[in-house]
């Protein structure tokens, strides 16, 4: 694959999760910085979004936030970012951070980072996006949804060559490592899309 330059990630906005989480989002932002990435994000000021932001921040890194004019009209975005991204609604904002990236990680989070995180399979499934998909499950957080995933290719609502549309990896380590070993997705694939 084209080496990777900018890593999107998906993630949670909450404050409320155990340190383990927003711990680990700080850690892969730093990793990020000290491997040259940039990143990309929902551009929002709390929960592992900030946190993932500031790692890459402090570390004099790049990232850039994608953000609907909504919700910069509630103050919830991240005022310190290298660029911010403002648009007019969810759909234009995930499409933009998509077309930014050279790969997607998925931290943690709830039902929009999970959306998100089903959408770009889905996008890859189709041929739309060519890119590695990596779910990072810190401390067994997505074992039911990769257990879910497993069982929809195993009950044949997708694929078995879906199966390697995502990847799975423990640490920021590991999930930077899937990224670097993740051909691009062949587009013809996509006739495999309706079974």
């Amino acid at each position: 694959m084209a080496e990777a330059q900018t890593i999107c990630v998906y993630c949670a906005s909450s404050n409320r999760v155990d340190a383990v989480y927003s711990d680990t989002a700080k850690q892969l932002g730093a990793l990020l910085a000290s491997e040259g990435l940039r990143l990309v994000t929902g551009g929002g000021a709390i929960g592992l979004m900030r946190c993932v932001e500031d790692g890459v921040l402090e570390n004099g890194g790049e990232a850039i936030g994608v953000i609907p004019e909504f919700m910069v009209e509630q103050g919830w975005h991240h005022t310190g970012l290298s660029k911010l991204h403002i648009t007019p609604d969810m759909h234009t904002r995930k499409q933009m951070m998509a077309q930014l990236s050279d790969a997607v990680i998925a931290l943690p989070g709830g039902c929009g980072t999970m959306e998100e995180l089903c959408e770009i399979i889905t996008w890859k499934q189709l041929g739309l996006y060519l890119k590695p998909i990596v779910i990072l499950n810190i401390n067994g957080y997505y074992d039911h949804l990769i257990a879910q995933l497993d069982h929809a290719v195993e009950e044949q609502f997708m694929g078995q060559i879906h199966s390697t549309i995502w990847s799975v990896a423990a640490t920021p380590e590991e999930a930077l490592e899937a990224i670097r070993n993740t051909a691009d997705w062949d587009p013809s694939i996509r006739k495999y899309a309706a079974l």
